[in-house]
């Protein structure tokens, strides 16, 4: 198939997906791939009093955990830490005191960067509880009380390195070690060591900093467990280091391709961020997890082999993934939690698969 069709159907399939699906309200979707000669960039959507635009900035949650974990790499190639130090080498006493008692016994001393970063640390997700609080009323919380209060209200799932449990909670920490290492909050160094050496000047962390370009477009807005995430602003602040970054498609195409080539991080560190992993489930989709990064594993008959890619998820339809087949890269959200599984799939079946004929 020749590439035109194979744009037109990909944007084809996109706008369907949208136009007849009335829980979506906005939809983006980038694919670019310099092997096929293919640079498109895509918006639909159905509100007739909001704009949709393709360079309007797009919140893509958990994706921004693939930042944070490069913001660790960087760190590592520093010198400045390693992967296998114990998380309380960074963190102060207060909290690391009971971070971790399971079944009488304290781990919290073992817990090291490396399994924060693949989440098999056991802490339990502080996010979600807390979303429920935020619901019934006002309640502004940072990262550090968050995970103070997970402390007081939720138990630990398992002692740490014996399995994995996806979370916010772990990220958290990543941010306050981050911080506690280079002796800024953790927005100034996204700033610092991947936005500004990149250009992402319409690239912020939502609720701590501004893009260091006027936007041209507002954010597109977002539909987390059935509510729009506007009415409730603190979720944003929550995020943090476990999703916190906001930018247009483009601008997370240069952060990835920077990543891809060796720009940010060492060849070495990535393939590390890469294959440091665990077995992770999904919605009838099987992963390996890494730091941050989740790589498709071949399912005989469902997925064959060149379907396989790697990249971050974002529970509300976000995804940023690298296709080695085609060389392409694949960004996208649909902007409603709805979608933590569809998006994926759409991603495969009518991004993937077209790109894969092409000549």
């Amino acid at each position: 198939m020749d590439k035109d069709r194979v744009t037109t159907d990909i944007e084809t399939a996109f706008k369907t997906q949208v136009q007849s699906d009335p829980k979506l309200r906005n939809a983006y979707l980038l694919v670019y791939s310099d092997k096929l000669g293919i640079d498109m960039l895509l918006a639909e959507g159905r509100s007739n009093d909001t704009l949709i635009h393709a360079l309007q900035p797009n919140h893509l949650a958990s994706v921004g955990k693939l930042f944070a974990a490069t913001l660790i790499g960087i760190l590592f190639d520093q010198g400045k830490l390693d992967y296998h130090d114990p998380i309380a080498r960074y963190l102060d006493a207060e909290l690391m005191k009971g971070l971790h008692v399971f079944k009488g016994t304290d781990y919290s001393q073992t817990i090291t960067i490396a399994q924060l970063l693949k989440q098999t640390t056991g802490l339990a997700d502080v996010f979600f509880p807390l979303l429920k609080q935020m619901r019934k009323g006002s309640m502004d919380i940072n990262p550090r009380d968050a995970i103070l209060w997970g402390k007081h209200y939720l138990k630990p799932k398992f002692p740490p390195g014996s399995r994995n449990h996806y979370g916010d909670t772990n990220y958290y920490l990543i941010g306050l070690i981050i911080e506690s290492i280079c002796a800024k909050p953790y927005h100034e160094v996204m700033h610092e060591l991947i936005f500004d050496p990149l250009g992402m000047d319409q690239a912020w962390i939502f609720g701590y900093s501004k893009p260091a370009k006027s936007l041209l477009y507002p954010m597109a807005k977002v539909r987390l467990d059935g509510i729009d995430i506007d009415s409730i602003p603190e979720i944003y602040r929550m995020d943090y280091a476990g999703g916190g970054v906001v930018a247009p498609l483009p601008q997370y195409l240069v952060f990835f391709k920077a990543l891809l080539e060796g720009n940010i991080v060492k060849p070495e560190t990535l393939q590390l961020m890469l294959t440091d992993s665990v077995r992770m489930g999904f919605p009838m989709i099987g992963f390996d997890y890494g730091y941050s990064i989740w790589k498709f594993r071949p399912i005989p008959l469902l997925l064959p082999n060149e379907f396989v890619c790697w990249g971050c998820v974002g529970i509300t339809g976000a995804f940023l993934f690298y296709h080695p087949p085609t060389q392409a890269i694949l960004i996208g959200c649909f902007n409603d939690m709805a979608y933590k599984a569809k998006a994926l799939r759409f991603m495969l079946s009518k991004v993937i698969k077209p790109l894969l004929s092409c000549e």
